[in-house]
């Protein structure tokens, strides 16, 4: 065979190789696919509440990067009363900072109005999907807080549900049945007064039936709202006027008011930590709070006194309409400022797939949104029963709508709940005005906002 042909042959032989597995180009691109390369990595930036962002930092990031060596990722912390109001300066100004932003529950229609969060379901990011990053094995209800106007702009990476913790050494010692998901909420409060004890017989008072959200804080007025769902009453209606303005609402907002009789001395101050370190000393027997928190308060040695043994959860006292519980699901989404959105969308992938929700739930207790991971072997004996307390929540905030406002306005509408919530708590206002002044501002505010009412 002459020279000149064997070439042409060898040339054209190569060229079939390579239109059959694709160009080396198409395979190892300049810049990794965006994933970045050994001798030239992409970092991105992810904003994250300060409660977490050091942990995922310290261990989060270096098990991503075990499989994406390429990709460095710093994750900033901020105070929680901050977190909103700077993603909403980054989002609508005119460069970017952060390649990925999270978003508590509430927040998520205000930042998705902003027009500069991805559809992580669109066709702008489809072509660097993990093909077995399996959206149907998402629980519904903790996926619903990153959707608005029937786009998915987020993704949940750290669930939470508002649940009731108690103390079983504090019922046992009070002769108390402990509850259950048909305890009622006139159940609950002729059980108080006998939660009220003298647990060391010395013949005075050192332990309370209950700590909870009391004073001025955006999550304060969750727990009469959940009260209100569980009687089927709703914030808003359908059409977005104010809905709880009536008996059901006053009901609810009192139901938050009278715990105080039954809470610790000075407990009217209290917001996230003071109840959570009472329940942890074995000070109070119930305690309304953010599930999340199981792990440090029945598990770590370095922050509670107490077992697994000692602590149950379950859903919150029963209503007309049943149990109670509320959703508080952070979501992760993708800017579409970010540079490097091929990495962000990867990192975003690889930190809500089953992989790496199996690792968050082991290495920090954090809930799963995944039912694959709830129906699964749980990391440690003590998930067990936590799984199933979340999964009845799941069911019972779906049923009843246990969520705040679904809209923009929604930070704001919680702002002034939170004030009248803080007034009824004080004494400045009863139950029943708080509720009529909130619902007065509530309706200025909407309508100033565009919203017939």
């Amino acid at each position: 065979m002459p020279r000149n042909f064997r070439l042409a042959a060898a040339v054209s032989a190569m060229g079939l190789a390579l239109a059959a597995c694709g160009s080396a180009a198409e395979e190892v691109p300049a810049d990794g696919g965006g994933l970045g390369t050994a001798g030239s990595p992409v970092s991105i930036r992810v904003i994250a509440n300060d409660a977490f962002a050091k942990q995922w930092q310290d261990q989060l990031v270096p098990e991503f990067t075990k499989k994406y060596p390429n990709i460095k990722v710093t994750v900033d912390g901020v105070p929680y009363n901050d977190q909103l109001a700077k993603t909403m300066l980054e989002l609508t100004g005119t460069t970017a900072t952060y390649d990925a932003v999270l978003a508590d529950d509430n927040w998520l229609p205000q930042l998705a109005k902003t027009g500069a969060l991805y559809d992580l379901k669109g066709p702008e990011l489809a072509k660097w999907n993990d093909p077995g990053y399996d959206w149907a094995d998402f629980d519904a209800t903790p996926l619903a807080a990153g959707q608005w106007d029937g786009k998915q702009y987020a993704v949940p990476v750290r669930s939470n549900l508002l649940l009731m913790f108690y103390n079983k050494s504090l019922y046992k010692k009070a002769g108390v049945k402990e509850p259950t998901q048909e305890t009622t909420w006139e159940q609950y409060f002729a059980d108080a007064k006998k939660l009220v004890q003298d647990t060391d017989g010395d013949g005075k008072t050192d332990s309370w039936a209950v700590g909870t959200y009391f004073t001025k804080d955006p999550l304060t007025p969750t727990i009469w709202q959940t009260v209100l769902n569980s009687n089927g009453g709703r914030l808003l209606d359908e059409n977005t006027k104010v809905a709880f303005n009536d008996a059901n609402g006053v009901k609810a907002l009192q139901t938050q008011v009278d715990m105080l009789k039954y809470a610790p001395p000075g407990a009217s101050t209290y917001q996230f930590n003071e109840p959570l370190e009472a329940f942890r000393q074995g000070k109070t027997a119930t305690m309304f709070m953010w599930g999340s928190v199981y792990k440090g308060t029945a598990v770590d040695k370095d922050t509670t006194t107490l077992t697994p043994d000692e602590v149950g959860i379950t859903t919150m006292p029963a209503g007309t309409a049943g149990p109670g519980a509320h959703r508080g699901i952070w979501s992760a989404g993708i800017s579409k400022r970010s540079e490097h959105p091929a990495a962000a969308w990867t990192w975003l992938q690889w930190v809500t797939s089953k992989e790496g929700e199996k690792f968050t739930a082991k290495a920090f207790g954090t809930f799963p949104a995944r039912t694959s991971t709830l129906d699964g072997t749980p990391p440690d004996a003590w998930a067990k029963p936590v799984y199933k307390a979340l999964k009845d929540g799941y069911k019972v905030v779906s049923e009843n709508e246990m969520w705040r406002p679904r809209l923009p306005e929604s930070d704001a509408v919680q702002q002034v709940l939170a004030l009248q919530t803080s007034r009824a708590m004080s004494g400045q206002a009863t139950a029943q005005q708080a509720i009529e002044q909130a619902a007065k501002e509530i309706t200025e505010l909407l309508k100033s906002k565009g919203y017939p009412q």
